[in-house]
């Protein structure tokens, strides 16, 4: 007779969750950027297709995110359905995301609008899950905090695949071999967490018991302040994406000819791991809402730098001020789900999730029809990030707002 499997510790369960979101986001979805410019130079594709290839991703992103808000109702509605737990969703939308990763190095155009929304439908499970999993077998070990871990996984999937993408352009290889790299990268990390994975002792997904000395939570909220919470993080959606979308491309119309060109966008991941690691240094105290706050005023000011210094340091400082919070939101975010709606935290989590993306399918399509209306590929950028950054400061004050609107009865519990 076998023994039972180990219940993986919680170093496990932050270096899974973080090498999951690495694939999904920083792969799944975000490799486009880097990969953008190359696309750009082989003649695939040409900036506004890039637009609507961007959206369709996003577009993916935000239907997943309603599958996992109302996958409890489908499932309820819908008996005859297998249940299936949340690591095993996060299997799934690893799998195909190294699946439809690979899809793109096919030379056939037709197809990438089909296989980048899929790659967003899939990005969005493993997002959902590998949170509310992770956050919970983190609490129940009564490791909270080191949910920022998790976090960084994003920004170091953003930072390799810009550092691959910089030696793929130094090399003059094509855009589909950058593809056929990233699937392949995206198949041997879901090998590495296959077994974390799992589900040990039958828990769920997201609903396990938390310690109350890991996670104050109050009585759950009103639906208006989760709504207002929804509707504050789907700004940073709007805030971000333009430039998360176009950086590099930004960068080469203000600086052409610039060997540093490529390495904003690995800055820029390395901003992301650099805020989700300090976002474990605070403690689990006081209100979330003041930091996201701070963090939303933080990417304006990176937004600014690259609109008012289009120079070298302009757009470094600029990467890395947007990068810094970009996790650090999500992570605060998520925990405030975690107060605000204990027993059903995934799915409110996957609402926020869809929130956030329909921030972000707005993105690019207003920069598709400004650049179409504009004297020059620079006004028309320069005029889409004026709108991100002023959207980023009207959710700063919205947070600002709801802090002296809901006030947080008593305080968080230091996590022991």
């Amino acid at each position: 007779m076998s023994a039972p499997p180990t219940e993986p510790g919680r170093w496990a369960i932050a270096v899974a969750g973080l090498l999951a979101l690495a694939t999904a986001m920083g792969i799944g979805r975000f490799a486009f950027t880097p990969l953008l410019p190359m696309m750009l130079s082989d003649g695939v594709v040409d900036l506004p297709t890039a637009s609507w290839l961007a959206s369709a991703n996003y577009f993916g992103y935000l239907v997943g995110a309603l599958l996992c808000t109302f996958q409890p109702w489908i499932w309820k509605r819908l008996p005859f359905l297998p249940q299936v737990a949340g690591p095993r969703w996060v299997r799934i939308g690893l799998v195909a995301t190294a699946v439809l990763t690979l899809g793109m190095a096919l030379q056939v155009p037709a197809a990438w609008p089909l296989l980048r929304f899929a790659a967003g439908v899939a990005s969005a499970l493993v997002f959902v899950y590998t949170s509310g999993w992770c956050l919970s077998q983190l609490a129940r070990r009564n490791a909270p905090m080191m949910g920022g871990v998790i976090y960084a996984g994003p920004g170091a999937g953003i930072a390799l695949s810009g550092l691959f993408a910089s030696g793929m352009v130094a090399l003059q290889w094509r855009a589909s071999a950058g593809w056929l790299i990233f699937g392949v990268l995206a198949a041997l990390l879901t090998a590495f967490v296959w077994r974390t994975f799992q589900e040990p002792g039958g828990q769920g997904a997201g609903g396990a018991p938390v310690p109350t000395t890991a996670l104050r939570t109050d009585a759950p909220a009103g639906r208006n302040q989760i709504l207002l919470l929804a509707a504050a993080y789907g700004l940073a959606g709007f805030g971000y994406i333009i430039t998360a979308t176009f950086l590099p491309v930004i960068a080469r119309e203000a600086m052409p000819g610039s060997v540093w060109i490529d390495f904003f966008w690995p800055i820029f991941g390395l901003g992301v791991i650099t805020g989700a690691l300090l976002a474990t240094r605070i403690p689990a105290t006081g209100d979330y809402r003041y930091l996201l706050a701070a963090c939303y005023f933080v990417q304006a000011l990176g937004i600014a730098a690259s609109v008012f210094i289009p120079t070298l340091a302009g757009f470094a400082i600029g990467s890395l001020l947007l990068g810094i919070p970009f996790t650090a939101i999500t992570f605060f975010a998520m925990q405030e789900v975690r107060r605000l709606r204990p027993a059903a935290a995934a799915t409110y989590m996957g609402l926020l999730t869809a929130v956030y993306g329909i921030g972000q399918i707005a993105g690019p399509p207003m920069v598709a029809m400004l650049l179409r209306n504009s004297r020059s590929v620079g006004e028309g950028f320069t005029l889409s990030l004026e709108i991100a950054a002023a959207t980023l400061l009207a959710g700063a004050l919205m947070y600002l707002w709801m802090v002296s609107a809901y006030p947080v009865a008593g305080r968080r519990a230091s996590a022991q």
